[in-house]
C-alpha cells in the first residue's frame, strides 16, 4: 500500500451519508439513526467513516442526516468540531432541510448529494468520496483516489470479496480481468463471479469516488429525470456502467491493518445479532478490529469521566472482569463480568454478574441480576434479582429476543414487568 508524495486527499471532500433508520436494529435505533448507535465502548458507528476520513488527508466533511438526527447531531457538534476554516478545513452536518423544495426531504441517496450542490460546490473540491455512515472499517481513502485518477474513470466503487453465495443480499459488481464494471447488479439470485476466482463476488461497499464536476453534471441530470429513483446504487451507478466508464476497486487494496490484523476487518451491523457479535469479537486475546492502533485512531467525542473502578473482595461478591473492554467512570461494585464490553458511567452491583453483554452508557445493572447474551440500551436501570439467558421462552416474553439467542433490553421492556 503505497503513497504518492504529494495526496489527493487534500483536494477531495468526504461526504457521508448517515441518514439511515437502521430498522433492523429494532428498539436501538428508536431514538437514534444508526450512525448514531454506540460501538466498541467509546465510539459511535459513524466514527468510524469519518476518522477513515481525517486519517486519509482529507480535511472537507459533510455528513448529511435524516432520520431522528439530533443524537448523531449533537455528537458530531461535540466531537467533530475541531477542524478549522482558516486552515482550509471544513465540516457541515446537512439535515434535510427542504432547501431545494418545501415538501421534498432526501428521496435517496443521490438526493441527499444533490441538495446541497451549492455548499460542496463553494469549497471547490477537485473530487467527492460518498462514504455510508454505518459501517465499521479502517480503509485509506488516498489509495482509492489513486486508483481512481489512475484508472480515469468516471467512477470507483469501492468492493468486497466475499463467497459468491453471500453476496444476494448486496449490489454486485461483474468487472472484466482488469476490473473495469461491466454490469451493476442489485441483489441478484445467482451472482456473478471475479474473473478468475469463481467462489467470490465483488459486493459494493456503498463507497464511490468522482471527480466533483462530473458528479454535480450526473446529479442535475438525474434531478431532472422524473423515473429516477434519486439513488446511486439503483440509478447513478449502474448509468455510468452503461454509459461511462466505472471501476471496482477492491477494499483489500486500501484497508489498513495493524501487524495484529490479519484480514481485512469490515463489519455491516445492521441487525442485534450482527451488532452483539461485533462488540463481542472485540474482547478476544487478539481481536479482528485492532482498535488499539495508534497508526489509525478511530476519533469520537471524548468525554472527561474518571477511571474505571473495581471494588470488593470476598468469594461472591468481587469486583472482577475477565476478557472484557470497560470505558471510563464504570463502577464494578463486588460483579463480575466476562466476556463483556462496558460503555462509559455503567454501574454493577454486588453478586450480579454480566456474561457476553454489551451495556451501552450508563446502565444500572442491580443487585444480583445475571445476564447473559444481551444487549442492554442507554440507561436502562436493570432490577434487582433479573436473570436473562436461562429461559429461552421467558425471555422471548419479556424483551427482544432474536433467533440467535440475543436479548435487547430498553427502559420501556423492564417499566412493563412491573406493570
Amino acid at each position: 500500500m503505497e503513497r504518492r508524495p504529494q495526496p489527493i486527499s487534500r483536494d477531495a471532500m468526504a461526504y457521508v451519508l448517515a441518514g439511515g433508520r437502521g430498522s433492523r436494529l429494532m428498539e436501538l435505533t428508536d431514538r437514534r439513526a444508526k450512525p448514531a448507535v454506540y460501538f466498541g465502548g467509546k465510539t459511535r458507528i459513524i466514527d468510524f467513516a469519518l476518522s477513515n476520513a481525517l486519517n486519509s488527508g482529507i480535511r472537507r466533511i459533510g455528513v448529511a442526516t435524516q432520520y431522528k438526527a439530533h443524537s448523531l447531531i449533537r455528537h458530531l457538534q461535540r466531537g467533530w468540531n475541531f477542524l478549522r476554516p482558516e486552515r482550509n478545513e471544513s465540516f457541515d452536518v446537512l439535515p434535510a432541510s427542504q432547501r431545494v423544495s418545501e415538501t421534498q426531504w432526501y428521496a435517496g441517496t443521490a438526493d441527499a448529494v444533490f441538495q446541497n450542490i451549492d455548499i460542496i460546490e463553494s469549497y471547490g473540491p477537485k473530487y467527492m468520496v460518498i462514504l455510508a455512515g454505518d459501517h465499521i472499517y479502517k480503509m485509506d481513502y488516498e489509495v482509492m483516489l489513486q486508483a481512481h485518477v489512475d484508472t480515469r474513470a468516471d467512477v470507483t466503487v469501492g468492493c468486497l470479496e466475499v463467497p459468491r453465495m453471500e453476496a444476494t443480499g448486496f449490489g454486485v459488481m461483474h468487472v472484466d480481468d482488469k476490473d473495469r464494471i461491466v454490469a451493476f447488479v442489485e441483489k441478484p439470485a445467482d451472482p456473478p463471479a471475479i474473473p478468475g476466482d469463481p467462489d467470490h463476488a465483488l459486493a459494493s461497499m456503498g463507497i464511490y469516488v468522482f471527480e466533483t464536476a462530473f458528479l454535480m453534471n450526473l446529479l442535475r441530470e438525474d434531478a431532472d429525470n422524473a423515473q429516477s429513483s434519486r439513488d446511486f446504487g439503483k440509478d447513478l451507478i449502474p448509468y455510468i456502467v452503461k454509459h461511462g466508464k466505472a471501476y471496482a476497486h477492491r477494499f483489500a487494496r486500501s484497508c489498513v491493518r495493524s501487524s495484529f490484523e490479519t484480514v481485512p476487518y469490515w463489519r455491516d451491523v445492521g441487525t442485534v445479532d450482527a451488532y452483539w457479535e461485533a462488540n463481542i469479537d472485540l474482547t478476544d486475546v487478539v481481536p479482528e478490529l485492532d482498535l488499539y492502533d495508534r497508526d489509525w485512531p478511530i476519533w469520537t467525542y471524548a468525554e472527561i469521566k474518571p477511571p474505571a473502578k473495581f471494588v470488593h473482595d470476598e468469594d461472591g461478591r468481587r469486583g472482577s472482569a475477565v476478557s472484557s473492554l470497560v470505558a471510563g467512570d464504570c463502577i464494578i461494585s463486588g460483579a463480575s463480568l466476562r466476556r463483556s464490553l462496558l460503555f462509559t458511567g455503567v454501574r454493577a452491583h454486588s453478586y450480579s454478574s454480566l456474561d457476553h453483554a454489551v451495556v451501552l452508557p450508563d446502565c444500572t445493572i442491580s443487585r444480583g441480576a445475571k445476564l447473559k447474551k444481551v444487549v442492554i440500551d442507554r440507561g436502562v436501570v436493570i432490577p434487582e434479582g433479573l436473570v436473562v439467558g436461562e429461559d429461552p421462552k421467558l425471555d422471548a416474553k419479556r424483551f427482544r429476543r432474536t433467533d440467535k439467542g440475543i436479548c435487547l433490553i430498553t427502559q420501556t421492556m423492564i417499566d412493563r414487568l412491573g406493570a
